[in-house]
């Protein structure tokens, strides 16, 4: 009895191939006779078109379709340059990010909803007729981050710690993760995105590419939580503060610059640094911003002349260019890292949900991306003892 081989239109593998940023040689040396089923040579066998499917982290279904899909994000797409969308079509890994995180928001409201929590006052409590910058003062006071919180933090790790810790405290899922899940083959590319808000008034979620420098994570994480307080969610790409977004990532910018380095504290702080030899990296110490950030700002608040900044910027990114800035999205204590990667408060509604019986333990696996023993120690390690 011969192999069943199955029809698949070229096309459509041709597709599957390069949505994953694979070139036909690159998936031959996975799978030897993809350019024979490209040409209709040959037809893949269902073990083999399931083999291209995760390569390719293609849904097996889409393989079947008589022609390719138009892949959109399901949320609003902020990523632009000079008010023109540049996010082309997203990435794979992307789009499962998001899916992910919807999933995870939907389990949450509804989770909530059961126990009659009251929704969250501050989303959506912003117009962008406010002063963004008066709205950053407000997100501040909001999550009881005193004068000067930054410059006490030692460095920027931990400054990231304290603040994704601060806003889930007020109920935001925060993310911060430089992989699709636990899956370190999967690597989220900084140049498509930097991080994505997704707004609702009783389970609001923040996602923070982690394969950025911790520098721009924070400004990341305080970015998004102006699209939380705007209640304006989608993707965001911004690059470096430079004054060419929409009128939403502009507005959410300005919040999270006065959220970050308040500019009555940087006024008093750049009077003490700037006749230092490299001025904008300690202001950027001191605030716990990327120097582009923290140049950026001293322009707004006319510290620095135009000339000065844009010479600083064109040095500053020349420079990262040849030396790599970014830190690697993995490493570290698997266990400490679920609590970036999943997220303390969703983790935690979780295991209550599954100790108390009222989900299963498989949707708990599904939901947090653990199984079994991992999930039992990562259980341990937040005090939720499973029986």
């Amino acid at each position: 009895m011969g192999v069943t081989r199955v029809p698949v239109s070229p096309e459509m593998l041709r597709w599957a191939c390069e949505r994953a940023g694979f070139d036909v040689a690159h998936l031959a040396k996975r799978l030897p006779q993809f350019p024979a089923w490209v040409r209709r040579e040959r037809q893949p066998t269902l073990k083999q078109l399931e083999k291209l499917a995760k390569l390719t982290h293609t849904p097996f279904g889409y393989l079947f379709l008589p022609e390719p899909p138009d892949e959109r994000l399901p949320v609003p797409d902020y990523r632009t340059v000079a008010g023109t969308t540049t996010g082309g079509t997203p990435s794979p890994d992307l789009l499962d990010t998001l899916y992910a995180m919807q999933r995870r928001q939907e389990w949450l409201r509804e989770a909530l909803a059961e126990n009659d929590v009251a929704p969250l006052t501050f989303v959506a409590s912003a117009r962008l007729a406010d002063e963004p910058e008066v709205v950053g003062r407000e997100m501040r006071r909001t999550l009881g981050l005193d004068e000067g919180w930054a410059v006490s933090v030692a460095t920027w790790q931990v400054a990231v710690g304290e603040l994704r810790r601060a806003i889930e405290q007020l109920g935001v899922m925060v993310l911060i993760n430089g992989v699709v899940g636990n899956n370190t083959s999967r690597r989220l590319s900084v140049e498509e995105f930097r991080g994505f808000a997704l707004t609702d008034s009783h389970a609001p979620l923040i996602f923070v590419n982690g394969a950025d420098a911790k520098s721009a994570q924070m400004f990341t994480l305080a970015h998004e939580l102006a699209h939380i307080w705007l209640g304006s969610e989608g993707v965001s790409g911004f690059d470096n503060l430079l004054p060419r977004g929409t009128e939403v990532e502009d507005w959410c910018n300005r919040a999270a610059a006065e959220f970050l380095a308040p500019a009555q504290e940087v006024r008093a702080r750049w009077a003490q640094v700037r006749r230092q030899r490299r001025p904008f990296e300690a202001l950027a110490r001191a605030f716990k911003v990327s120097p582009v950030v923290a140049a950026r700002r001293a322009l707004d608040l006319q510290l620095v002349e135009r000339n000065t900044f844009f010479d600083f910027y064109e040095r500053y990114v020349n420079r990262e260019r040849k030396e790599s800035g970014a830190e690697p999205g993995g490493g570290g204590d698997f266990y400490n890292n679920q609590n970036t990667r999943i997220g303390e408060l969703f983790a935690t509604q979780v295991l209550r949900a599954a100790m108390e019986g009222r989900i299963g333990f498989k949707e708990a696996y599904d939901l947090t991306g653990l199984r079994g023993g991992t999930f039992q120690k990562y259980a341990r390690r937040l005090g939720v003892n499973l029986p």
